[in-house]
């Protein structure tokens, strides 16, 4: 015997909680996450259009965590390809990078050169 299908009907798409922490930087003074925040408000685009979230993206701000909540299809490297434009329009895009913790989340670092230079002096 076959397994019965599910009843068709509208299924509510499924949501999905991004999380972009910007904690380094904003205790440097070096990144405004206000800012950060608007940039993506005016960039994300929902169905081709810039400036369309509708009901569809939710962005929020906590303190120095800017928390994206999206219904699915939404690419959470869309967020990052973001990240990077904006740290590159503001000029940082040399002194920090935008790593992924855990499968939610992105983070600011900066990049580690102490480590770099440390490799340089051992290899005289």
């Amino acid at each position: 015997m076959p397994p019965k299908a599910a009843p068709k009907g509208k299924a509510k798409p499924a949501t999905m909680k991004y999380t972009i922490d910007c904690q380094q930087p904003v205790d440097d003074n070096i990144l405004e996450v206000k800012d950060f925040e608007k940039f993506l408000t005016n960039r994300i685009k929902v169905d081709g259009k810039t400036g369309n979230l509708g009901d569809k993206v939710n962005i929020s701000r906590e303190k120095a965590k800017i928390h994206v909540t999206v219904e699915a299809p939404f690419s959470k490297r869309y967020l990052k390809y973001l990240g990077k434009k904006y740290l590159k329009s503001q000029n940082l895009r040399d002194f920090l990078r935008i790593v992924a913790p855990n499968k939610s989340s992105y983070e600011m670092r900066y990049f580690n050169i102490n480590d770099a230079d440390k490799e340089d002096t051992d290899s005289d």
